[in-house]
C-alpha cells in the first residue's frame, strides 16, 4: 500500500505544480505575444497561447525524481525489475524527452522544418533499443510470436516515431490529444499497478496529473479572458513519446508476467491508441493516393470530419473519446474469447466502415448545401 500512497502523492504534486505553472505561462505568452494565430485550417478564431506543453516535461521529471527518491529512502523500491535496467530505461527516456522538448519549443516559437523534426524523433526513438527495450513478441498476432532483435529494433523505432506523430497530428480540437492521452495513460497506469511495476505506474499517473490542469484551461478556459491555452508541439511530442515508451515496455513483458492475465499486450496497446494511429494511417494513405505531400497539413483528420458533419468542437471531442473507449473496451474483452488476428481485423474493418459512413454524411450535407 505504501507504493500506492507514494504514487497518489506524486500524482497530486503534478496536478498542483501544473495548476501553478500554467497561469504563469499564460501571462508570459500574453505579454510576449506568443500566440497560435488562426488560419483557414484551424478551428479557433482568435490568437491563443500555445506553450501549455512547456509545463509537461519539467513537472513530470520533478515529480518522478522526488517521489522515486522517497520510495528509495523509505525502502519501498524500486524492486519491480533490475535496478540497473530501470535506471537505464528512465535515463534514456529522459534523454529522448529532452531532445523532443527542445525541438518542440523551437517549433512552437519559430517553427522547425519537418525533416529536422523527423531526425530528432529518430534519434529519440533509438533511445529505447539502446536501453534494451524493443518489440520482441507479437503474442500470436498474424501467427507471429517471437521476433528477432534485427527485426524488432527497427520496428520499435518506426513505432515510436509513428505514435509520437500520431498524438501530434490528432491535436486539432480542444482536449482531443490530451483527452485521448489521459485515457491511454490511465489504462497503462492500472496495468502497471496490477503487475506491481510501481515506477512505470508512477510515470503514467504523474503524466495524467500534469495533463489535468492543462485540460481544464484548454477545454473550459475562455479565450476572451486570456484563460485558454494550447499544448503546442512541445506537449504533443512529450505525450506521444511517453505513450510509445509504455507501449514498448508493456509489449516487452516476460512470459511469466502474462500468466496472470490472458491477454495480448500488442492488441491492448493498439486498442488504447487506435483512433490516433488509424487516423494517421488513413490520412497518409489518402495523401499518397492523391499524390500530395505526406507532410503538408490538411483538413482530413477525424476531428475535421466531425466538424464537417456539423458537430461542435465540444461534441466532436466527446464523441471521438466515446468511440475510442468503445474500441478499447471491445478489444480488451474480445481478445479473451477470440483469435488476436480476428479481433485486429474487426477493429480495422469497423474503423474503415465508420469513416466511409462519415464521408457519406459529409458528401450528403455538401450536396444539400447545408
Amino acid at each position: 500500500m505504501a507504493n500506492l500512497y507514494i504514487i497518489i502523492s506524486a500524482f497530486v504534486s503534478a496536478v498542483i505544480l501544473g495548476r501553478i505553472i500554467i497561469p504563469n505561462i499564460l501571462i508570459i505568452s500574453l505579454r510576449k505575444r506568443l500566440f497560435d494565430v488562426p488560419d483557414e485550417r484551424k478551428v479557433h478564431k482568435r490568437p491563443i497561447p500555445r506553450l501549455g506543453g512547456v509545463t509537461f516535461f519539467p513537472v513530470i521529471l520533478f515529480s518522478l525524481c522526488v517521489f522515486t527518491a522517497v520510495r528509495l529512502m523509505t525502502g519501498h523500491g524500486p524492486a519491480e525489475t533490475s535496478t540497473t535496467d530501470l535506471v537505464c530505461e528512465f535515463l534514456f527516456l529522459t534523454g529522448g524527452l529532452t531532445l523532443l522538448y527542445i525541438v518542440g519549443i523551437a517549433d512552437d516559437l519559430i517553427g522547425v522544418r519537418y525533416r529536422k523534426k523527423f531526425l530528432v524523433q529518430i534519434i529519440s526513438a533509438a533511445m529505447f533499443p539502446l536501453s534494451g527495450l524493443y518489440i520482441n513478441n507479437f503474442y500470436g498476432l498474424f501467427g507471429i510470436y517471437l521476433i528477432p532483435a534485427e527485426v524488432g529494433i527497427p520496428l520499435t523505432m518506426l513505432l515510436v516515431v509513428f505514435i509520437t506523430n500520431a498524438i501530434n497530428l490528432i491535436d486539432g480540437i480542444d482536449g482531443l490529444a490530451s483527452g485521448l492521452s489521459m485515457v491511454a495513460l490511465l489504462v497503462f497506469g492500472v496495468l502497471f499497478v496490477h503487475f506491481r511495476m510501481w515506477s512505470y505506474a508512477m510515470l503514467a499517473f504523474v503524466t495524467v496529473g500534469v495533463i489535468i490542469p492543462f485540460f481544464s484551461y484548454n477545454v473550459f478556459g475562455s479565450a476572451d479572458l486570456g484563460r485558454k491555452i494550447f499544448m503546442g508541439d512541445t506537449g504533443s511530442l512529450t505525450l506521444g513519446y511517453i505513450l510509445s515508451f509504455f507501449v514498448i515496455k508493456y509489449c516487452m513483458y516476460e512470459p511469466d508476467m502474462l500468466l496472470t492475465m490472458k491477454t495480448s499486450p500488442v492488441l491492448v496497446s493498439f486498442s488504447v491508441l487506435m483512433v490516433p494511429c488509424l487516423d494517421v494511417i488513413r490520412v497518409v494513405l489518402r495523401r499518397a493516393r492523391n499524390k500530395r505531400s505526406l507532410f503538408m497539413p490538411d483538413k482530413t483528420h477525424i476531428h475535421h470530419k466531425f466538424l464537417a458533419m456539423g458537430f461542435s468542437p465540444r461534441r466532436a471531442l466527446v464523441t471521438i473519446q466515446l468511440m475510442s473507449a468503445c474500441f478499447c473496451a471491445f478489444t480488451i474483452v474480445a481478445i479473451l474469447y477470440m483469435n488476436n488476428t480476428l479481433v485486429f481485423v474487426i477493429d480495422v474493418v469497423v474503423w474503415t466502415l465508420l469513416n466511409l459512413w462519415f464521408d457519406h454524411v459529409i458528401n450528403r450535407k455538401a450536396k444539400n448545401g447545408e
